[in-house]
């Protein structure tokens, strides 16, 4: 865990309850000294956030309660604009505006970002400043989207985090399945093929 992520977790109570539970000392490296890591936007990480059609971003409201939303679009809607700057077009939605209320009281947010089928995941802590308008979204704007946009949500970057793969269930997307269904269906039709010959050679012997 790099210690950007490690300072903005581990809280008294969090390190409180690592001493009750004996992972303390293990965990201490990651908040005690050493460089800063993990705020900053590598390679790895652009590539991974950028092949994305989804993410889960929490938000906390007035009353302390936090409110978990699904974003999704078309592969590339969330965008890196710097080594500490994402963005996405807001597109149009229900109009409930729970997530965008929420950020108005508190601009703490925290996105996970999945890839289900190599079973992999990034956490991402940051801060959110809208831009309003449809027009601010312009160069956020993915190609392939059917709604409008009503903003622009830029999300300054203060703590990432590859989390551990352990009990990500395996899931695949229509394309990430259709190389190997297509590889399935030619050899069906070779095997369909190879069927009907022998059932012709079978023929002319009876």
């Amino acid at each position: 865990m790099p210690r950007a992520f490690s300072e903005l977790t581990f809280t008294p109570a969090v390190r409180a309850h690592q001493e009750r539970m004996g992972s303390a000392r293990t965990y201490a490296k990651f908040i005690e000294g050493g460089p800063q890591q993990g705020h900053q936007i590598g390679a790895a990480e652009k590539a991974f956030i950028e092949a994305r059609d989804g993410f889960y971003q929490s938000t906390v409201s007035e009353t302390g309660w936090p409110y978990v939303q699904y974003r999704g679009g078309p592969v590339g809607f969330l965008k890196v604009l710097g080594p500490q700057t994402i963005g996405y077009a807001d597109l149009s939605g229900n109009k409930q505006y729970i997530s965008r209320g929420n950020l108005d009281g508190n601009d703490r947010i925290a996105l996970i970002l999945m890839d289900y089928a190599n079973q992999q995941r990034l956490k991402i802590l940051g801060r959110v400043e809208f831009t309003e308008g449809e027009a601010a979204a312009t160069s956020l704007y993915p190609e392939g989207a059917e709604t409008p946009a009503e903003r622009a949500a830029i999300i300054r970057v203060e703590a990432l985090d590859w989390n551990c793969p352990r009990h990500i269930t395996p899931r695949f997307t229509e394309d990430e399945l259709r190389p190997h269904l297509n590889a399935l269906g030619q050899q069906l039709q070779q095997l369909q093929a190879e069927n009907e010959k022998l059932k012709q050679q079978l023929a002319q012997r009876s």
